[in-house]
């Protein structure tokens, strides 16, 4: 443990809520969990969330991170990861004859359900979201001829709908939400008719990281972000901060990221996390700080978070017998009981 001193005027602010939500707790817990009742290995399609730490740490554990579905050697379990995947990945698990555990957060289900809701009844959906995001290709994945992407406000020119009296928006749930509401104000501009999600697709996480940031922010010069590179919130509260008036604002995944020159005339630091981060790493980076003279820490609170998700409930049921079963039916293309069953939800 370093030495943590204060030297006049200089401070942290700290941001609260940051860190783990409530979906990312319950995914990284599924993996953990099935690792225990099932033993090793266990594959998850895709990172379970967007961190390098979270990932690791899980592989020592005895994960297999795999891009596809295909990967999978027959008879195994795989875990979806908190972002969700298309219908498509489902048939993947059934036909390569895998057990399957869904993690997807139960936010993102949501906007899934949304998505084929409105297909049903002949929207155009337009779908707010960053391409390429394994949460757009899960949604988009749902209701292809019905979905439309709008990767932020200078994608609504070239939108083209069927009917302008059918359409509706919705939105990835870990997106910048004054982006977003620009991004929906154009599209309400060209289409006036355009319906909006029964409630708030960016979810409440997201939403409050980035209010806490906002208020930090308009205070902090230097802003660190503890987050990887590929996780949509953490980048959202980069940009956040520099929009609220700090100077500057980094995102780092570790605290040996972090460059003393930044601090130069630095007298207020602020600090948060990802949805995705675990606390240990926030800790490092206070350590840090503590060590070059920002040992003052405040707290900036935006909001209380008492969200919990209970865990997916394959992980009540016997996984590796099922995936047994499915690799003894050799040749058939596996039953509607088995745990493909799962996931019609």
């Amino acid at each position: 443990m370093g030495r943590m001193t204060a030297s006049p005027g200089r401070r942290v602010l700290l941001a609260a809520p940051r860190g783990y939500c409530a979906g990312v707790d319950r995914a990284v817990i599924a993996v953990e969990k099935a690792l225990e009742q099932y033993g090793a290995p266990v594959y998850v399609r895709h990172e379970i969330v967007h961190n390098k730490y979270v990932v690791r740490t899980l592989e020592k554990k005895g994960a297999i991170f795999v891009e596809r579905t295909e990967e999978v050697p027959p008879g195994n379990i795989v875990m979806f990861s908190a972002h969700g995947v298309a219908p498509v990945v489902h048939e993947e698990a059934e036909r390569g004859r895998l057990a399957t555990i869904d993690a997807t957060c139960p936010l993102v289900t949501k906007v899934h359900k949304e998505a084929v809701r409105f297909a049903g009844e002949d929207y155009d959906i337009l779908l707010i979201g960053h391409e390429g995001h394994e949460e757009v290709i899960g949604t988009s994945g749902e209701a292809p001829d019905h979905i439309t992407l709008v990767d932020g406000p200078g994608d609504v020119d070239k939108v083209e709908v069927r009917d302008p009296s059918k359409v509706v928006w919705l939105s990835q749930t870990t997106l910048s939400v004054d982006e977003t509401m620009e991004t929906v104000d154009a599209l309400k501009e060209k289409f006036p008719q355009l319906i909006s999600p029964p409630s708030d697709d960016i979810c409440y996480a997201t939403q409050n990281r980035q209010l806490a940031v906002k208020q930090m922010g308009a205070e902090a010069e230097l802003v660190i972000v503890v987050g990887s590179r590929n996780s949509s919130n953490s980048k959202r509260l980069v940009e956040v901060a520099k929009l609220a008036g700090s100077r500057e604002a980094y995102l780092v995944d570790f605290a040996s990221e972090i460059d003393e020159a930044w601090l130069e005339g630095v007298t207020t630091v602020g600090v948060t996390s990802g949805a995705s981060v675990p606390e240990v790493l926030v800790e490092e980076v206070l350590e840090w700080l503590g060590e070059r003279g920002y040992g003052d820490v405040e707290l900036v609170k935006a909001a209380e978070e008492s969200i919990t998700f209970s865990l997916p409930k394959e992980l009540r049921r016997d996984l590796r017998e099922e995936a047994a079963a499915l690799v003894a039916q050799r040749g058939g293309a596996g039953s509607a009981s088995g745990p493909e069953g799962a996931s019609a939800e």
